[in-house]
């Protein structure tokens, strides 16, 4: 692989992946329990969510069968680099260094992993190269499948993939550099975690203190009938009519949102969405809640339950509940069928609901949203940092910029 004609700068070596470690490995992709490792005696597989540009989730694993346990050669270690080469293309080609890890962890048949060769490559150094923009452009033209969702390069690929190697002692200095700032970026997730942990101990709170005789059926809280949206929105119609997914629950209700055709969407007129109204998610995946803004002007798919309260009940609360444990807990007690999840309309419109003094109910959405409004802000900080090491990735491991010693020393 060539550098697009970039000069090498002085001192750095080309060289290939093959060429930086001691050891590739890949593992098998056999069926799994959809579990965490439940003892020291049993071993798991990795997910390729296990590798993200934001770092090693090692809790990402499944158990395979006991056949598969014990075999040391796919296991990860500390030190190791790994990089996915199955599955959707943006999936593909994702880059992590494996700081720390549990024992007993493998690789699955979805990812190669990488033991550098200490003596020549740091393995966050490795790990840097691999993520750099040449590279993934390298591997993202060799890689190949039959659709867009299944996606795949050889393993030789990677390893004859050249790369531009800094010296060691420069290798050191840009570590020291990258170091700190994955150790801010740490120290940022440990906050975003602690918000989040003391939010959801918030809200479990306020949903203890509601007394039994606030709970009502959901449909006598209701303006309009309970109902779920579009069954099949058709394709893209330029111009036509917004209809939410459940992805779009989280979202701004208009980037990437779908439109249909005015005529499937006169045929539902009745699950057209108003500002204020409650969406819930009761197909597939349960329990996602979004509230419809001012802004949008459309409708909802199949899997999506529109909820419109009265005056009684105000949306922020009623979302706040419904995404409360123990919500989600009668949600999932809820569900029906084994291929799909399902709410049906019938059992959510029995759904027991709190309806507390309308005062309660607001101090309640104040009291979240400020503890969202933390949430977010952290959430703005840590994104920041990611974006900052990304661009010193490609400064620092290009040889565009340079670190002199008496800098990083």
């Amino acid at each position: 692989m060539g550098m697009n004609n970039t000069a090498v700068p002085d001192g750095w070596t080309q060289v290939h992946v093959r060429d930086l470690i001691t050891k590739k490995f890949t593992g098998p992709s056999p069926t799994c329990d959809e579990r965490p490792i439940a003892s020291d005696d049993e071993w798991g597989l990795l997910k390729t969510t296990a590798v993200t540009w934001d770092g090693w989730r090692e809790e990402a694993h499944k158990v395979p069968p006991a056949s598969y346990w014990g075999n040391e050669s796919i296991e990860v270690r500390a030190g190791d680099v790994l990089i996915t080469k199955a599955g959707p293309r943006h999936r593909v080609g994702v880059v992590v260094h494996v700081r720390s890890t549990r024992p007993h962890l493998m690789v699955s048949g979805k990812m190669v992993g990488l033991r550098p060769r200490t003596s020549v490559v740091l393995p966050q150094i490795l790990a840097g190269l691999l993520s750099t923009k040449v590279v993934q452009e390298y591997l993202n033209a060799r890689t190949t499948g039959m659709a867009e969702s299944q996606t795949n390069f050889a393993d030789e690929a990677l390893l004859s993939a050249e790369l531009v190697l800094p010296t060691m002692p420069e290798q050191l200095r840009i570590a020291r550099i990258l170091d700190a700032i994955d150790e801010q970026i740490a120290a940022s997730r440990r906050i975003l975690s602690k918000l989040r942990l003391e939010a959801e101990g918030v809200l479990d709170r306020l949903v203890q203190e509601l007394s039994p005789a606030d709970f009502v059926p959901l449909a006598d809280l209701c303006t309009a009938d309970i109902c779920y949206g579009i069954v099949q929105s058709g394709v893209f119609v330029p111009g036509g009519v917004p209809v939410l997914a459940i992805r779009d629950l989280d979202g701004d209700f208009e980037t990437g949102v779908h439109l249909t055709s005015r005529s499937i969407d006169a045929q539902y007129r009745r699950s057209r969405v108003a500002p204020g109204d409650v969406l819930l998610s009761i197909k597939g995946t349960i329990g996602k809640v979004g509230i419809v803004p001012d802004t949008y002007n459309g409708n909802i798919s199949r899997e999506i339950a529109r909820i419109r309260f009265s005056a009684r009940t105000d949306p922020a609360f009623a979302r706040y509940y419904l995404l409360s444990r123990e919500a989600q807990r009668r949600l999932d007690l809820a569900v029906v069928g084994t291929t799909r999840a399902e709410v049906s309309i019938h059992v959510l419109k029995k759904f027991a609901f709190p309806s507390p003094a309308i005062q309660y109910q607001r101090n309640v959405a104040r009291v979240m949203t400020a503890l969202q409004e933390r949430q977010e802000s952290e959430r703005i900080a840590l994104t920041k940092l990611q974006a900052m090491r990304r661009g010193l990735f490609e400064d620092l491991l290009s040889g565009r910029v340079r670190v002199p010693a008496e800098v990083a020393s």
